[in-house]
């Protein structure tokens, strides 16, 4: 591509061009990642300045850099263009650059801090049921069109986030599904898309080591709705406080859903066991395998996402009754013995509370619910307490573990958690570092008829520590245990 095309819609201070106006072959914001013919832009990052790496990138062959200062040295062969933010623009070059996606296809994003991963995959499945080729971007996995691009962030960086977008173009996909992560909202990653359609989900604290406060991270999830175009939609859960608040200042069409309240898209549950649901959507009624009253809010944003996308009501509610729950998501395995255990990627208060809510719904004292639980570290502490507070409110026992303790002490994480527990409530609970010990023995302490619950990792299948990703996976750990091939 042209530089002068690939430029055309950014704003820059200052441009320094070569005698021939370069071609370019790709956009980077990682000068380990530069080839010959390549855009480098150097980002100012948490971690990292990209300025310091201009150098490195024209080595490697870059034919132009975008930056905020100058280097001291030009290079008469490269182009230099210098823009205010870095950040603002690398979505809009990226977009520009892989032949504006979003202008292809329709792109739903799906944003809040629980039932992303659901949503945005059940609806990627719902629509290739109805025979459209699609396009997922999730937190478990990327596909386009059915096949499988591993995901590193909830949200990938604005190069790749195109890159997958432009591909998933290039192949006929007519829609794309994304979650929309707060950290991605802050950063403009997806500066330069287009959106058909937003949906909230809910806020509860989460990234607060991120975001500082509740308010900036509520802010930054409002970003997403305020820059929706007048011809998308905007569907909010008016069962959250901030559903009402996302919205207020958006220019799309707004849809409500409510599992309480009179509005575009309500339902109710019918039914409820472990491995599913009968639930009535607008007076209609179906049966699907998902359990739990928060997967009946997502069931409602993808009900109504997809009738907005013009898909007809009964149809909808047709094929979702056959979609199966995302791996990792309040996934039901049972043992021989009646055993049960649910494998879930809970890992903010919130979340827990969910969980174990719907299990003592289903169980209504039938049995006795022992959760293994623990918390990521270098992450936000202040929420640890919480989540130990959450378990032992909704369990007969509690098993304090390790979960991705990255950098820090996994009997330092599990000791911020305790803190949160008065005397009385710290005893029926026992924390055993070791997770698959901690989820040996909680299998051990069940018996017929109760439940373990795995709160924390769900789809993952590692465990992060001091940098190094080991295998883990929380599914086969059960599995082996109940003696499941």
């Amino acid at each position: 591509m042209r530089l002068n095309e690939l430029i055309k819609n950014i704003q820059y201070s200052r441009i320094v061009l070569p005698k021939e106006e370069p071609d370019v072959t790709g956009v980077n914001i990682d000068s380990r990642q530069v080839q010959q013919g390549d855009m480098f832009i150097a980002m100012r990052g948490t971690q990292v300045d990209g300025h310091q790496y201009i150098a490195s990138a024209e080595e490697k062959g870059a034919v132009a850099i975008v930056c905020e200062t100058m280097p001291q040295q030009l290079n008469p062969e490269i182009a230099y263009i210098q823009i205010n933010n870095a950040q603002s623009v690398c979505g809009q070059l990226a977009t520009t650059f892989y032949g504006n996606p979003t202008q292809k296809l329709k792109l739903v994003g799906v944003t809040g801090t629980n039932g992303k991963t659901t949503i945005a995959t059940l609806l990627y499945e719902l629509f290739r049921e109805m025979g459209h080729k699609c396009g997922l971007l999730s937190t478990v996995c990327n596909y386009i069109d059915g096949k499988a691009y591993p995901s590193t962030h909830t949200t990938p960086d604005a190069i790749n986030l195109n890159r997958l977008l432009g591909a998933m173009a290039d192949e006929g996909c007519e829609y794309a599904f994304m979650e929309v992560s707060s950290h991605a909202l802050a950063q403009e990653r997806v500066g330069g898309l287009t959106f058909a359609g937003g949906i909230f989900t809910n806020l509860t604290r989460d990234h607060i080591d991120f975001h500082e406060t509740m308010e900036n991270y509520l802010k930054c999830k409002k970003s997403f709705f305020d820059a929706l175009p007048r011809d998308a939609f905007a569907i909010t859960n008016i069962d959250d406080k901030n559903g009402p608040v996302m919205v207020q200042n958006t220019r799309a069409d707004i849809k409500k859903y409510s599992t309480r309240m009179l509005c575009d898209y309500k339902g109710r549950i019918v039914e409820t066991h472990l491995d599913g649901m009968i639930l009535e959507f607008n007076n209609c009624e179906f049966a699907t395998p998902l359990t739990g009253r928060f997967n009946v809010s997502n069931l409602l944003a993808i009900y109504g996402a997809a009738v907005e996308l013009g898909k007809e009501p009964g149809e909808v509610l047709r094929v979702l009754s056959t979609l199966r729950p995302v791996s990792g998501r309040f996934e039901a395995i049972h043992s021989k013995e009646g055993v049960s255990a649910i494998v879930d990627y809970a890992h903010t208060p919130d979340a827990i509370k969910n969980v174990l809510g719907t299990v003592n719904e289903v169980l209504r004292g039938r049995g006795q619910i022992i959760t293994v639980v623990g918390a990521g570290g270098n992450r936000d502490k202040g929420k640890r307490p919480i989540m130990a507070q959450e378990a032992v409110k909704g369990s007969n026992r509690v098993i304090i573990t390790s979960d991705n303790p990255r950098f820090e002490e996994p009997q330092d994480i599990i000791n911020d958690m305790l803190a949160g527990l008065t005397d009385e409530q710290k005893k029926s609970v026992i924390s055993i570092v070791d997770r698959k010990e901690a989820i040996r023995t909680a299998c051990a302490l069940a018996q017929k008829g109760d439940v373990v619950v795995i709160a924390g990792k769900g789809h993952e299948n590692y465990q992060d520590v001091k940098g190094v990703k080991h295998h883990f996976d929380d599914k086969e750990v059960v599995k082996e245990i109940f003696n499941i091939i």
